[in-house]
């Protein structure tokens, strides 16, 4: 065709004012939050010159900070960024105080100061993090004010930080009030959809994976379980959101944790009741998944099978009793083998995953369900070494950074310290993206320090009034929003640099200075600060991610290993929170496979609890010790075997000992447990190098 079609395909003719409506409606969104952004800082520029605050730009650069395009990651923000300011110029004070006379002391403990904060940006996670790494810069900031021409503090840290904390809180307020007025997010609500579409989902494909029983005498859905996983590690972000917009949601956020970890409780019971019908005969798998599809309610069964999202957020409440009542008939069913009763007992488990998320779709959409007593969180770290690894580059970046201004004397070399802390620290936790990441940083601050020039040497001495003025931010500030909020994650370094550094260097003062040789080497100590950063994660690269993940699952099988051969009184008492986080923090590119080894170490290591604690009941504690002694010498064919002749002498007890139905549950186990060391046989045999 002449104009280029191919034939048969339709091209729709937009009207131009449609055309033009839908191009205006896309670009809505972006230009909404490139306004509030430049209002934001207005408005905090606008305060803080109002106060006669001696560096105001820190206020306008703290409101750029906090806004984002999402309103819950910018209050969530704002509130981290609060209580990092002021630990942060605690800990500067702090510092000055110990070393009121000595530079080399006080420059070591800031240089520590920073290494500590980048080591526990890296133990948290989103937020929490930055609120971490937020401590270790501004105590930079403040330094940067108290330090002479060669390094050494003043004694007026206190007041510097007074003034520097207030400057920051000024522009967390302003960007707050300007969001919260202008945008009502939608942080609760999104959550509550992908809570709702990976239940659904999750319970499609356990229905039809009883449904395909005998069959096949492979896992088909496999594949459509490891991506689901996958999905639920990242709704950690989206959950943080949901924190930030919802005072409520605050105050009962274990509610939205517990329901994430029954997301993956419902994974690990699909996966070992979808392994063990795959290893039955094709008559029996098809008679036991019958089973089990009979004591299911049929409204349940069809909900599952229907995969729609809306059953699960009309009523929740109501659904979570259906689910309680249906996890009681399983766990009663009559079942005269060990596999039929894994099956049941792995359905039940599946539904109290669902319970749990259940409980935070009723918080999230306002279902007047009850509550649940808040539960401790506690804190699980999942690796160690990355932590220390950025740590330690923080520290002698910073260190190395201040031996070079004290030897050359650079008039602006502080402001380099500070900025490198800023960029060393901030992006630390951001592991192998940290380097690309850093070098698009130093771009968008070299963008940011041109595009301060121009308006401050061209446009700004045309204006005298804060209208004026205000009227030239948005020339800047509205575009370079616009960007910002439409940036994929891998641009979105640079926008932000882009904003947060393009006040610092413009400077804004009420009594404006347009000295070029003061801008250029303010610019210049801004723009080598992140270049060093940069350079720091190329020469003291983080861990790879192959190798994170090499680590948790090594760290995992010790901690396997250490169950097998540990007595009841040293058992963990949060063996599920420990494994979730090692979930969590698995990195992107980690293959499928190893997340299905991680999750299915989660079900080995609470079958094992079990075992160990009702063995004694039994008196069959030294027989157990036995059976998982060589899974403990990574022997996991050694361990299936001894396991199998502990089951057959449970076999023998169960038509004359009173306690059939526990012995019936421990047979269950035993079998997970085969089944467990049978299918991943090469990880859970592999040796340990940690």
């Amino acid at each position: 065709m002449s104009d280029g079609t191919h034939r048969g395909e339709v091209v729709p003719d937009w009207p131009p004012a449609l055309a033009l409506a839908n191009a205006a409606w896309a670009a809505g969104p972006p230009l909404l939050f490139g306004l509030r952004l430049w209002a934001s800082v207005c408005l905090a520029l606008y305060v803080a010159f109002w106060l006669e605050l001696d560096n105001a730009y820190w206020a306008g650069t703290s409101a750029a900070i906090v806004c984002q395009p999402h309103l819950g990651a910018s209050l969530r923000k704002g509130w981290f960024r609060l209580i990092g300011t002021v630990v942060g110029a605690v800990a500067i004070v702090v510092l000055t105080a110990v070393f009121p006379q000595n530079r080399f002391g006080f420059l070591v403990g800031l240089a520590l100061w920073g290494g500590a904060c980048a080591l526990v940006a890296t133990l948290l996670r989103n937020f929490a993090a930055y609120a971490a790494a937020l401590a270790g810069y501004t105590a930079a900031i403040v330094a940067n004010d108290q330090l002479g021409a060669t390094g050494g503090p003043n004694g007026q840290a206190f007041m510097l930080a007074v003034y520097r904390v207030s400057e920051i809180w000024i522009g967390i307020v302003s960007a707050g009030m300007v969001l919260t007025l202008t945008d009502f997010g939608d942080a609760p609500r999104r959550l509550a959809a992908q809570f709702a579409a990976l239940a659904a989902e999750i319970a499609k494909g356990f229905s039809s994976s009883l449904a395909l029983a005998g069959l096949s005498s492979s896992d088909n859905l496999q594949p459509v379980r490891r991506e689901l996983t996958r999905r639920v590690i990242a709704l950690d972000p989206i959950m943080d959101e949901s924190l930030g917009e919802s005072s409520r949601l605050r105050y009962h956020s274990p509610l939205l944790q517990a329901a994430i970890e029954g997301l993956f409780y419902a994974l690990a019971a699909w996966r070992s009741a979808a392994v063990r019908l795959s290893r039955l005969p094709k008559d029996v798998a098809r008679q036991e998944a019958n089973a089990i599809l009979r004591a299911i309610p049929p409204e349940l069964r069809s909900a599952a099978q229907a995969g729609q999202t809306t059953l699960w957020t009309e009523n929740p409440s109501g659904k979570r009793a259906e689910c309680d009542a249906a996890a009681g008939a399983l766990q009663a069913l009559p079942s005269g083998t060990p596999s039929l009763r894994l099956l049941a007992a792995h359905a039940a488990n599946l539904l109290a995953g669902f319970a749990a998320v259940l409980d935070g779709l009723a918080l999230l959409v306002a279902d007047p369900a009850r509550i649940l007593s808040r539960r401790r969180m506690p804190l699980h770290v999942p690796d160690w070494l990355p932590a220390l690894v950025n740590g330690g580059r923080a520290f002698v970046t910073i260190g190395a950074v201040e031996v070079f201004w004290i030897v050359t004397e650079w008039p602006n070399g502080a402001l380099a310290i500070t900025f490198t802390a800023i960029a060393v620290i901030l992006l630390a936790p951001r592991a192998d993206a940290a380097y690309a990441q850093a070098v698009r940083f130093t771009i968008g601050t070299a963008l940011a320090a041109v595009c301060a020039a121009i308006i401050l040497f061209a446009v700004l001495p045309q204006l005298e009034t804060f209208a004026g003025f205000s009227m030239a931010m948005a020339l800047y500030l509205v575009p370079v929003g616009m960007l910002m909020a439409q940036a994929s994650p891998a641009m979105f370094a640079l926008f932000t640099a882009m904003v947060a550094n393009f006040v610092p260097l413009l400077a804004p003062a009420n009594q404006m200075s347009y000295d070029t040789v003061q801008f250029y080497n303010s610019a210049l100590a801004i723009v080598a600060g992140g270049s060093v950063a940069a350079l720091s994660f190329r020469l003291l690269p983080p861990l790879s991610p192959a190798f994170r993940v090499e680590r948790l699952l090594e760290l995992t099988l010790r901690d396997l290993r250490r169950l097998a051969t540990a007595n009841v009184g040293r058992l963990p008492a949060d063996w599920e929170g420990r494994i979730y986080k090692r979930l969590v923090a698995m990195p992107d590119e980690a293959e499928p496979l190893q997340r299905a080894q991680l999750l299915t170490a989660l079900s080995l290591g609470h079958e094992i609890i079990e075992l160990r604690r009702v063995a004694p009941q039994l008196g069959l504690a030294s027989d157990l010790n036995a059976a998982l002694e060589p899974f403990a010498q990574g022997n996991g064919a050694g361990a299936v075997a001894r396991l199998e002749r502990l089951d057959g002498r449970l076999a023998s007890l169960t038509e004359s000992d009173p306690q059939t139905v526990l012995i019936l549950h421990e047979r269950a186990r035993i079998l997970l447990i085969c089944d467990a060391l049978m299918q991943h046989r090469s990880y859970f045999d592999g040796g340990e190098s940690i």
